[in-house]
Formats: C-alpha cells, structure tokens, sequence
C-alpha cells in the first residue's frame, strides 16, 4: 500500500440511465475534490460529455485510453468501451445494464492490480446486469469472490455504523441462514474492521436479536436462546468487547446505538430502516472484510428522478471520503503493526512533552 499523496479513485459508473453519472459529475465539479484524490472514471468520455452536458456540469472531462495515461488533478474518463449507447433516463434497459457491468468488472480488476488505490461505485439496477457472465445479486457478491476475505456491507455516518448478519436474502430465509459460526465470523469481521479501518483502539460492538423483544426469553423464538447469546458470550470471554442481542426497537428508539461503535443487525432492513432514517440521505455502504477497499452511496438508481437534474451528490460524496479515510487508516494501521515499538516511543516520547 502506498502513501498518502495521489490516492487514485476509481469510480464505476453504474447504470446510466439512472442517477449514477449525474451525482458522480457533481461530486467532482468541487475542485476541491480533486486535490484529495484523483478519480478515474471507468465509462466513455463521450457519453459522459452528453451527460455532462445534459445536465449543465461545468466538470472537465479528460478522455484515456490505458490507465497509465491518467492525468493529477483531472477528472479522468477511462474508455472501457469505444461505441455509442442510447441512454433513456429513468428506463430499465438491458443493454445499459450491461455496460454498467463491463464498468464495474473493469474497475474490480484495476483495483485487484492496484493500478487504482480505492473503489467506490455508483448504483447498478439489480435487475438489467444479469446475464450468463454475470450472476450476482449485486456488487458486494461479485466483489467478495474477486477479492480476498469475507465481505460484509457495513453501513456508515458519521459514528454510527450498521453491519449486517445476513443482507440481500428474502426474510422468509434469514433464520436458514444463521448459524453461530456465521454469527461469530461477522462480529469478529466487524471488531477487525473497526480496529483497522477506523482507527477504533478498543471497540464496542452491540448485536440486535432477531425475533421482536429478542425471543423474550423464548416465548417468541429461541435463536437468541441457542444461538446469539452463547456465541457473542464466547467472543467476549475471547477479549471481543460485543454485547446483547438487543431488541431492535428499543435500541434505536432509545438512542442506545450512540453507546457503541458498531451495530449488527440480523438482517437487511431490521438494520437499514434505522440507518437511513437516521443518515439523511448521507449514508454510505462500505464492503467491510476485504483486502481491498470499496464504497458506494446509500441509495440506488432513483429512475423517479432520473434525467431531472434533482439528484442529491450528498452519499456519493461521502461515499469518496470515507474510501480516502478508510485508506489513511490502513496506512496508518499496517505502519503500527510492523513496528509497535516505534509507535510506543513515539507516544511516550509525547507524554513526556
């Protein structure tokens, strides 16, 4: 991993008939932007200029053929492809379906050769990328295969963060799909994450229960019972600060979550209904549990909006410092394991001050 000066950005485009390009030119269109990083945007030069366009976007585009090419300080456009697509905002269009995927694919293996630093990508319509190449519900399955690790979506703003034991699998499924070994690896995939992604010392983890009032004791499921308590105990005993499970009605109703420094939820909306509500639209999704680092924002296509010139750049923008601080933290984290010894005097050394 390199220094801090240069990060390189890559950014996919997702689908282009929905609100991805538009939020990613007005992200960039902050010159300030562009001396924290250097993106590169993994599309066409030429449909992103009838974007740009379209929308009135005062970024300068720069057009590249090999990523060698990219300039500092530019808002670098990688021609993934070279032919013309018909964009129909707000439409669900296959073919627009699979250049968001050449994108993204393109964008995973430049980031599996470290030729960009960090990934963050714009939303993909779940329904138009499926294809014989293509099989994955979404970018978090398709990264946890490229990627090394055990991916997790960990959903973040500001100090609260939400992880999921289980995401995108229907509710009539969840409880198939727990078990204590899963259980275990997410807290432990969330405590490492804390630890090296966010600069978080000693974290406090709290783990919500999955039936109402957390089982009541039984009376209303027994998973918490059999599974969840003896699980999160187990871990504690191992040095693991993770409590609970809780119920997760009362926990955010009672701002109980400002007490911890990550919440895992058993699954998707038990733990995204709160984050969003509470992240006004400025929430990112982090692929937690990688080798490498990914973001997006926390919202999807919008195709109500599409096209409008409506759409709100807040998360995608958050989504881009999150990736640049979660890559200072790992320089700073690895920088500390090969050589404690050097961080411990230089702390002593500031004491003593």
């Amino acid at each position: 991993m390199k220094k801090n000066e240069n990060i390189i950005v890559g950014i996919s485009i997702g689908d282009l008939n929905g609100i991805g390009s538009e939020v990613v030119l007005k992200t960039f269109e902050d010159a300030r932007m562009l001396e924290l990083c250097t993106p590169v945007i993994f599309a066409n030069v030429k449909i992103l200029s009838f974007v740009k366009k379209t929308f009135e976007s005062t970024s300068t585009l720069h057009g590249i053929d090999h990523i060698n090419q990219l300039i500092p300080g530019k808002i670098n456009v990688l021609n993934v492809w070279k032919e013309p697509v018909d964009l129909n905002f707000g439409q669900i269009d296959d073919k627009v379906g699979a250049y968001a995927i050449k994108s993204f694919a393109a964008a995973t293996a430049a980031l599996k050769e470290e030729q960009i630093d960090v990934l963050v990508t714009a939303p993909i319509n779940k329904y138009n990328i499926q294809s014989d190449d293509f099989k994955f519900p979404g970018h978090t399955d398709y990264l946890n295969q490229q990627l090394k690790g055990d991916s997790l979506m960990l959903m973040v703003h500001d100090r609260l963060r939400v992880g999921l034991l289980t995401d995108h699998v229907p509710v009539n499924e969840v409880v198939k799909h727990l078990t204590p070994a899963l259980i275990a690896q997410k807290i432990e995939t969330i405590n490492r994450t804390l630890i090296q992604d966010f600069a978080i010392t000693r974290p406090k983890i709290a783990v919500l229960g999955l039936n109402p009032h957390s089982g009541d004791n039984g009376v209303i499921g027994k998973e918490e019972i059999e599974m969840f308590s003896p699980t999160i105990k187990e871990l504690f005993d191992k040095g693991i600060m993770v409590f609970g499970p809780f119920p997760a009605d009362g926990f955010f109703g009672n701002q109980q979550y400002e007490k911890y420094d990550a919440v895992i939820a058993a699954y998707h909306d038990q733990g995204l209904v709160p984050f969003k509500t509470l992240s006004f639209g400025k929430g990112v999704n982090y692929t937690a549990g990688l080798e490498k680092i990914r973001t997006s924002p926390d919202h999807g296509t919008a195709f109500d909006i599409a096209g409008k010139g409506q759409a709100d750049s807040g998360s995608f923008k958050e989504a881009v410092y999150l990736a640049l601080d979660v890559f200072h933290n790992r320089i700073q984290h690895f920088e500390i394991s090969k050589n404690p010894m050097k961080v411990r005097e230089k702390q002593a050394e500031k004491n003593n001050r």
